[in-house]
């Protein structure tokens, strides 16, 4: 019985690293820097609508960089119902980023906004369990760093303040970040759960930004409307198709499954894993 376990998991973990990269597009090499776009952004008279258009058009166009494509596996083990359960899958190594390897912007968006990247990318976005296996599972911890309350946090230039720190926190650590190793607690998440639904208004949902001590700073949170995007959220991309005891999964049946949905959910089913796109 060991033996088929192990057999199992093995397994498991060998087809999980059979997809290895995000799936953007090729980078360009006039593509524009993190620090270029980021002051591209910056235009005050950009609205919301335009600047997240051309967040998306950049993504589209693979300006990402190649260190974020290289995808990180989690593996969660679980026995249920006296079954032994082995789920690989695989998530981006950092949040969203945008521009080359040397010179990257961390970018907010709004739920909407995140929700088309993830679609583009055959992925989706974790759940509250997720995040924190993500951040157990990372290699590289970094404290988080608030920027104080106001009316301006969800303008670009906060973003690029935030951005310009997180920067120089990674600065002893750009080699092993330059490796794709997993990286964690710079950023808070948008998440799927139940409560982005069941309001007059679609909400965001928002949790992590764990501490060195693993203890989240943010609890989940659906107190925004779906048009709210502020410095310190962050976009975790997850590939959807997994490894369940050997066999392809995809993520988002998982959630729904009244017995499976614990090895990603701690909410419950979680029946619908997306959230809705404004046409």
């Amino acid at each position: 019985m060991m033996k088929r376990v192990l057999l199992i998991m093995l397994c498991g973990t060998f087809l999980s690293c059979t997809v290895q990269q995000l799936k953007f597009a090729k980078r360009e090499a006039s593509a524009l820097s993190g620090s270029q776009f980021s002051k591209s952004i910056a235009d005050t008279s950009l609205t919301l609508e335009t600047r997240e258009q051309i967040i998306f058009e950049e993504i589209k166009n693979g300006n990402v960089p190649d260190f974020f494509r290289k995808l990180a596996t989690i593996d969660v083990t679980q026995t249920i119902n006296g079954k032994l359960y082995h789920l690989s899958y695989q998530v981006a190594p950092d949040y969203l980023l945008i521009g080359n390897d040397e010179d990257f912007f961390y970018t907010p968006t709004t739920p909407m906004l995140a929700q088309k990247i993830a679609n583009l990318s055959k992925a989706m976005l974790p759940t509250k369990k997720m995040v924190d296996d993500i951040y157990a599972n990372s290699l590289i911890k970094l404290a988080p760093q608030p920027i104080p309350p106001s009316k301006l946090m969800t303008t670009v230039p906060v973003f690029i303040a935030h951005n310009n720190i997180v920067i120089k926190q990674l600065d002893s650590l750009k080699k092993r970040h330059l490796r794709s190793e997993l990286t964690a607690g710079n950023k808070k998440d948008i998440i799927i759960s139940n409560k982005i639904y069941g309001q007059p208004t679609p909400r965001v949902v928002i949790y992590g930004w764990h501490k060195l001590d693993g203890k989240a700073i943010q609890p989940v949170y659906n107190k925004h409307t779906n048009t709210w995007a502020d410095y310190s959220h962050g976009v975790r991309l997850v590939l959807n198709d997994a490894i369940l005891n050997g066999k392809k999964v995809r993520l988002a049946d998982i959630l729904k499954d009244p017995v499976l949905h614990v090895l990603l959910s701690d909410e419950g089913v979680i029946a619908n894993a997306t959230y809705p796109i404004a046409n």
